[in-house]
């Protein structure tokens, strides 16, 4: 769900029915996505992705991207504990 002012784009990663708009009502917030920073700003509740994806859930191309991302930096994070 696209947030944020002109040319300065934010986005909710959030659970919606198949067939509800766009911008309409959502299940649930799973987090955010700010692309315009650098690196790129990814906030993601892993338990609930985690939970959904386990529901059926179908996550579009980027956010399937932005969730392997998360899993990555996590795994790194453990690794250099």
């Amino acid at each position: 769900m696209r947030m944020g002012a002109k040319k300065s784009p934010t986005y909710r990663v959030v659970v919606k029915e198949k067939l509800s708009k766009r911008d309409g009502a959502y299940l649930e917030n799973l987090g955010t996505y700010n692309p315009t920073r650098e690196p790129a700003e990814v906030k993601l509740n892993m338990e609930r992705v985690r939970y959904w994806l386990a529901r059926g859930a179908q996550p579009t191309d980027t956010v399937r991207q932005l969730i392997k991302g998360q899993t990555k930096a996590a795994t790194t994070e453990a690794a250099s504990v």
